[in-house]
């Protein structure tokens, strides 16, 4: 079989490829591979079940049909300034008119017109001023937030649009190696997730956009294959869990504050990511049973918690270039304290140097959301660097936001991001393998939806311009 487009990974950066060629009224014929399921036939057993039950041959919270973003808490950043380092490679101005355009799609597809965090008033400027005295920046972004439910039913429509206008979307097939010829790229070699029916599957050009969770399997890939990249950031971290009264004015004023930290005495980048008020800590698997934590909100369906994550940033140098196991190790010891599920702490207790006991946190203020979370002792787990900058990031918090370093506020381990590898390319998008590209979280440039949908914009322009200079 050739294809003229061939997308590995139906997540935000794949889709949104063949939706900017489709917009520009491409002809080229366009396969999309989805190791996972269509949006529809998607579901988490969680909810009847109770617990995580480790579904195989992968989690569907993480894979299918728009990849992580279904059941994301389904936050689309407006700011060029947030979601990772793709400004670098195209240029801030160009990347934030790429989000208004792409922002616009995702609102012909259903979402919400309203946005969140455009309050200009005392109150900002007062959380500014707490901020600044503590040490730590307040990042202004503007959200537009869909909530997990709506989510799912605005990438829907874009799975209906894409099979609608042509684009043929495989659904069950994993992509196991790329074929190359000399220096070209030339398709993939694909299989079910049981490892049967291996086909060669050619095209002109390949596009990997595996999500985070594809971020292993790329790393490698480009290390058997030549292609040029080198080892990035690795965040590591907890997710946060506090009453909403704690959260209320950051709610009100910006419904995601975005803060940034370089805390004594590492002075590494802490921040913290994805803020959900009245949402839920959930849990995500990936193939290799690593369980890592995260978090949901919903338009309709509210708890009495916030939550959100903070991260420390990690930076690696010759001879070390594996920050995504070194993550994953740290992964792996928590989830063994934990019998494979998360681990919880309150964080008094961590300032104590002792574990939590369940019968403390069934008396407490802060009720964890995360159901089959199990109380124990992050600290010997985490290394001491990461704990380092967490405790203090928290206390400096403590300074804007009175209260979100009491000794009742819930930490969930592990939190971890796998965007580390970062392919090498020009601001063209162009690497150094012909007809091969890179998008999305897994190619370590953009963090989250929207940067990962705007680089496929990007994309899709570059591929439908070239085809329009050779007709």
């Amino acid at each position: 079989m050739h294809y003229d487009c061939l997308i590995v990974g139906a997540g935000p950066a794949g889709i949104f490829t063949a939706i900017q060629l489709l917009r520009r009224g491409s002809r080229k014929r366009i396969l999309i591979l989805e190791k996972g399921q269509p949006i529809e036939k998607r579901r988490c057993p969680k909810g009847t079940a109770g617990r995580c039950v480790s579904c195989r041959p992968y989690c569907h919270i993480t894979t299918g049909f728009s990849g992580a973003g279904a059941y994301s808490d389904g936050k689309l950043s407006l700011s060029h300034e947030v979601g990772g380092q793709l400004p670098e490679l195209v240029g801030a101005a160009f990347c934030q008119d790429m989000i208004d355009y792409t922002d616009g799609i995702y609102l012909e597809f259903g979402a919400e017109p309203s946005v969140e965090g455009l309050v200009e008033d005392e109150r900002l400027k007062g959380i500014r001023r707490r901020a600044i005295r503590a040490g730590l920046r307040l990042v202004d972004c503007p959200i537009r937030h869909m909530g997990t439910e709506k989510a799912q039913q605005i990438y829907g429509a874009i799975q209906e649009y894409l099979i609608s206008k042509g684009v043929e979307i495989r659904f069950g097939v994993n992509c196991v190696d790329l074929l190359l010829n000399d220096s070209q790229c030339v398709g993939v070699i694909a299989e079910k997730p049981d490892g049967t029916d291996r086909e060669e599957i050619r095209a002109r050009d390949t596009v990997i956009a595996t999500g985070r969770r594809g971020a292993d399997w790329l790393e490698k890939t480009c290390q058997e294959h030549g292609i040029a990249h080198q080892p990035g950031t690795v965040d590591i971290g907890v997710r946060v869990e506090v009453r909403s009264e704690v959260m209320e004015e950051i709610n009100d004023v910006l419904y995601e504050g975005k803060f940034i930290g370089y805390p004594h005495p590492f002075k590494d980048r802490v921040r913290t990511f994805c803020q959900n008020p009245g949402g839920f800590v959930s849990q995500e698997n990936y193939d290799d049973d690593l369980a890592v934590v995260n978090g949901h909100s919903f338009k309709d369906r509210k708890s009495e918690n916030t939550n959100l994550s903070i991260l420390s940033s990690h930076n690696f140098n010759i001879p070390f270039n594996q920050p995504i196991a070194y993550a994953k190790k740290i992964g792996e010891l928590t989830n063994m304290l934990a019998n494979g599920h998360i681990l919880v702490q309150r964080f008094g207790d961590i300032l104590d140097g002792k574990r939590t006991w369940e019968n403390e946190l069934l008396r407490a203020n802060v009720k964890p959301t995360l159901k089959d979370a199990v109380a124990g002792d992050i600290t010997a787990a985490m290394p001491y660097r990461a704990m380092t900058n967490i405790v203090a990031f928290m206390q400096s918090m403590e300074l804007v936001v009175p209260g979100f370093a009491s000794p009742e506020t819930l930490l969930y381990s592990p939190e971890l991001k796998f965007y580390s590898n970062r392919v090498r390319m020009d601001e063209r998008l162009n690497t150094n393998i012909r007809g091969f590209y890179s998008l999305g979280d897994s190619s370590g440039w953009t963090r989250g939806l929207m940067m990962a949908s705007v680089m496929g914009v990007i994309l899709g322009d570059r591929l439908a311009d070239a085809e329009k200079a050779e007709a």
